[in-house]
């Protein structure tokens, strides 16, 4: 289409979109209200209640109706709680090391080694990897105590420490930390793995012949054409693992209960709200525990958004105009 002497390129409504337009500008509002309400119910209005409860002393002393409302006493309580610190420190160490080292880590080095090998040999691996996932909690965990039970039972025992001449124990007590990282590493591997197999093989083949045509090695394809084009698939397993990280505990729960300084934050505020040797199931108290569980989770999800530049992430794409 040409007006007067500037000529500019046009491209006509389609159907569809002439369709969408002629149908209100508030359609999009109907579309997501089903979403929306699904959000409302099951992520912000248990964070009231959290809070909310967080600011009363409720427990089973006080009932549902007898509670009264103490404010940030139960947050000064944490505050100078004498077990805080331990159990601040050893999340940190827990969500730390199982994030970079297999949430992250190890399920990105599967998806590439397993997304440049035969086809079959990769999927057969990837589908082995998520046994650990669909595995029942229990099952899993108790597994892994056989694994590292004391002489004649224990797997690790019998394979490799006598072997080698060793003192057999129980490795659990020995090893705590490690074993409730290789517990819940091995699990949220699987997550990660599938995301970046799937981006990985989504990355357009011209790029990657491009590549392979430029003479680049596999680790110079892998930080310059493979690693750029993670970054939605990196923010979403990051931000989703660390708060996963942060507020799970069953499996740490089944394996040691929180024994052998193994009580992360989360498995403290269910002990403290939901079981208690003495039967006064301390809700407020508990509560203030998750919620400061879930402040911090909210500032990492910020810090992550920010440091993998989510604003660039999207940006409309950029069109040339002739």
């Amino acid at each position: 289409m040409i007006k007067g002497t500037k000529s500019v390129s046009v491209i006509e409504k389609t159907e569809p979109e002439q369709t969408l337009k002629r149908g209100g500008r508030h359609d999009w509002f109907w579309f997501l209200l089903p979403a929306f309400i699904l959000v409302v119910l099951f992520f912000f209005l248990p964070i009231i209640i959290t809070f909310f409860i967080s600011g009363t002393n409720m427990s089973t002393a006080t009932g549902f109706q007898n509670w009264e409302w103490t404010g940030l006493k139960n947050y000064q309580r944490i505050a100078t709680h004498p077990a805080t610190p331990q159990h601040l420190w050893l999340t940190i160490k827990y969500v730390a090391f199982t994030l970079v080292f297999f949430n992250v880590g190890l399920s990105l080095v599967i998806a590439l080694l397993t997304t440049h090998i035969n086809r079959a040999a990769g999927f057969l691996f990837r589908a082995l990897w998520l046994l650990p996932r669909i595995t029942p909690v229990v099952v899993y965990v108790m597994m892994w105590r056989w694994i590292g039970a004391d002489a004649p039972y224990g797997i690790l025992n019998q394979l490799i420490i006598i072997p080698l001449g060793l003192d057999p124990q129980n490795w659990i007590p020995a090893a705590p930390f490690l074993f409730i990282v290789l517990v819940n590493g091995f699990i949220g591997a699987s997550f990660g793995m599938i995301l970046f197999s799937s981006a990985i093989e989504s990355i357009s083949q011209d790029l990657m012949m491009a590549s392979l045509v430029d003479g680049s090695t596999y680790w110079q394809r892998v930080r310059y054409v493979i690693i750029p084009h993670l970054r939605w698939p990196l923010l979403f397993v990051t931000t989703f693992q660390t708060l996963s990280l942060m507020t799970s505990f069953e499996q740490i729960m089944i394996l040691t209960d929180g024994a052998y300084n193994t009580e992360v934050w989360a498995l403290w505020a269910y002990h403290k709200a939901l079981s208690s040797y003495s039967g006064n199931l301390q809700w407020g108290f508990g509560t203030a525990l998750a919620a400061i569980l879930v402040t911090i989770g909210i500032v990492m999800a910020f810090v992550y958004m920010r440091y993998f530049k989510f604003d660039e992430l999207v940006q409309d794409p950029k069109i040339e105009t002739l």
